[in-house]
């Protein structure tokens, strides 16, 4: 049986996930990472992406997360993301409407408009679609 390490992925609001993992790959800042049982103790922040746990089980369980920090220690590990939602927990129809409108914003070209808060939404929902497609 493989080593496992405790992992907790948590918001400001809740606790997301809070049990045992084999593995997570997780979206830094600068590019994918991944983390084991033991490994090296580190601080990295967290971009806009897939995070993917296999669990001891066998399983994977995927979040879509968007900024944040990682704590990686040899025998935990602590997500502190500003989001984090299970696939399962995404309504695809809502990520979709809301790629629409931020699609919309950015093509509209007004003076008004919040061009990186416009494209930080696209980013977000674009996320949540690809981890929901995924599964």
């Amino acid at each position: 049986m493989a080593d496992t390490f405790q992992l907790n992925i948590v918001t400001p609001e809740r606790t997301v996930f809070s049990g045992r993992a084999v593995s997570i790959s997780a979206p830094g800042a600068d590019g994918y990472f991944g983390v084991l049982a033991r490994h090296a103790p580190m601080v990295a922040e967290l971009g806009i992406g897939e995070l993917a746990v296999k669990t001891p089980d066998g399983r994977e369980e995927c979040f879509a997360v968007c900024g944040g920090f990682v704590e990686v220690r040899p025998d935990s590990t602590t997500v502190l993301a500003d989001t984090a939602e299970s696939w399962k927990d995404i309504d695809l129809a809502r990520a979709q409407e809301a790629a629409l409108r931020a699609r919309e914003r950015l093509s509209n070209h007004e003076e008004n408009i919040d061009v990186s808060r416009a494209e930080a939404a696209l980013a977000r929902a674009t996320n949540r679609i690809h981890v929901v497609g995924k599964h």
